[in-house]
């Protein structure tokens, strides 16, 4: 794929009604999610279990991509078909986590940089030619007002990291997208919340410039502007959709395609009514959509866990049910 056809695929991304889902999951951290509902972390299972989410009917109404993990881009259905091949048939976009995690930033503690540039141009070609489509790098930048975080040193050092990144996916004809994630966790309000966000997007966004990145074959994983986890005021439905919109509107070019959220810890039911708000919005100048895993999967993951080999039609009912209700969130109609 050439980077004439990036705008093209990017805009398939964000079709109206249709978002992303997330199983990019380290094994470490779907073992995390794998122990809570009792079922071993084998290679075998985990196939099993993207396999459930993949395979789901008629799920393609709602998902017009999935980003998945090292592992599982190279995993087969179990009749041996590639789950890429699955996807494409059924008009979902593969898509591929390239970031080798967060590593502590050296000289400010509490605060992280996330790694993985070095061979990247290499993987991102393998990749390209394992059929993904779009990839994921995830920045993480927490908040911590008292103790200066985020410095302005960490914002630079991951937003140049992603512009680098997405710079490279770019060049192998890969639509970056580029998920520079403020953490939920602490006791800051929404206001601080919308200080730092706003402030990582403008940095992040020089960062593309910087380096001849074409927004218009870019999309960006945004976090919420939301209260912290641990703040005495959580603020309501309605806040968070007028700061979040506000707070892209303000720092956002419209020249990107579109904008999907992460739910960073939020509810299924929260993260769904915030984007339901939000496409209440009247001339957004791009479309507001989802790139969910907990959010998406959490509820299947407990069914299909009772019983993986008996339980996977009732556990894609949900799968379905979560698709559908974002799907109708990101345009407003739920």
């Amino acid at each position: 794929m050439s980077i004439d056809q990036l705008p093209e695929i990017a805009q398939a991304m964000v079709a109206a009604g249709k978002g992303i889902i997330a199983i990019d999951e380290s094994n470490a951290t779907i073992k995390k999610r794998f122990d809570s509902v009792g079922v071993e972390c084998t290679e075998e299972n985990r196939r099993a279990y993207r396999e459930m989410l993949l395979t789901t009917p008629n799920l393609n109404e709602y998902i017009s991509g999935a980003i998945l993990y090292d592992e599982t881009i190279r995993q087969k259905t179990k009749d041996g078909v590639p789950f890429t091949k699955i996807m494409m048939d059924n008009g979902i976009l593969p898509g591929i986590k390239v970031d080798a995690g967060t590593t502590p930033l050296a000289g400010f503690p509490g605060e992280v940089v996330t790694q993985g540039l070095d061979g990247l141009r290499e993987r991102l070609n393998e990749y390209a030619a394992l059929g993904a489509k779009f990839a994921k790098w995830r920045a993480v930048i927490n908040i911590n007002i008292e103790e200066g975080m985020p410095s302005d040193t960490c914002i630079e050092a991951n937003v140049h990291a992603l512009a680098r990144y997405a710079a490279l996916c770019q060049e192998a004809g890969i639509v970056p997208m580029v998920e520079p994630e403020v953490i939920m966790e602490g006791e800051h309000d929404i206001d601080d919340c919308f200080v730092v966000t706003e402030k990582v997007l403008r940095s992040l966004f020089n960062a593309l410039y910087a380096q001849n990145v074409m927004l218009e074959g870019t999309i960006l994983k945004a976090s919420m502007v939301i209260s912290g986890k641990d703040c005495d005021e959580q603020a309501s439905i309605e806040d968070v959709a007028d700061y979040t919109v506000q707070c892209l509107k303000s720092a956002v070019p419209a020249a990107v395609p579109g904008i999907v959220f992460l739910s960073g810890g939020q509810s299924d039911d929260d993260a769904t009514a915030h984007l339901n708000e939000m496409n209440k919005t009247e001339n957004l100048p791009w479309p507001l959509s989802f790139s969910y895993g907990r959010a998406m999967q959490s509820a299947a993951l407990a069914i299909w866990g009772k019983d993986i080999v008996n339980n996977v039609a009732e556990a894609q009912k949900t799968v379905y049910a979560r698709a559908k209700a974002n799907g109708l969130a990101a345009k407003g109609e739920l």
